[in-house]
Order: structure tokens, then sequence, then C-alpha cells
């Protein structure tokens, strides 16, 4: 399982119409569950995912071809870790990680 945290460069420099592709782009990794859970941060300094992808390689192309990184107006960094606890209506995502 991974943690993506995006970074604005500056939040004001993005258009809606941007934020708008941004999320289109990542809409199919969340209909076949390799995304699972994804915002903004407040205040709007970036935001944050959670991302099921079975490899880095692919995490990393997905973020890289993101509209939001290609123009130059966000970054992002990624961190793998193993999910240890959940609440009961997120126990599967424990089994699902290993």
């Amino acid at each position: 399982m991974f943690l993506i945290d995006m970074a604005f460069d500056d939040p004001a420099r993005i258009p809606a119409e941007l934020t708008d592709k941004h999320r289109q782009y990542l809409a199919d990794k969340y209909v076949d569950g390799t995304l699972i859970v994804g915002g903004p941060k407040v205040p709007r300094t970036g935001g944050l995912i959670i991302s099921m992808h079975a490899d880095r390689t692919d995490l990393t192309q997905l973020m890289q071809n993101d509209p939001l990184v290609q123009a130059g107006l966000a970054s992002y960094s990624v961190t793998e870790f193993v999910p240890a606890m959940a609440t009961k209506d997120y126990a599967s995502l424990l089994e699902a990680a290993r």
C-alpha cells in the first residue's frame, strides 16, 4: 500500500478546469480499486491519496502523467507502508495489502 503526498507549487495558479482534469485522470483508478481514497489537504496546499498499486513503478508512471504534475504545478512523494491495524469497516484492506 502507498501514501501519495501531492504538493502544489502555488495553489492560486491552479485553475478549476485543471483540477477537474486531474480528478478525471484518476477516476478510473478509483473505479478499479487501485486508488482507495484521496482528496485535498486543508488548507489546500496539495492532496493525499492512498493506493493499492502492486508495483511502485506503475504508481510512479501514473503520478508522473497526472495533469497537475505535467503542468508543473504539483509534485508528489510516495511512501510505501504495510497496514497493520484498521477498524472493522476497513479490515478487508489489511488482507488485500498482504
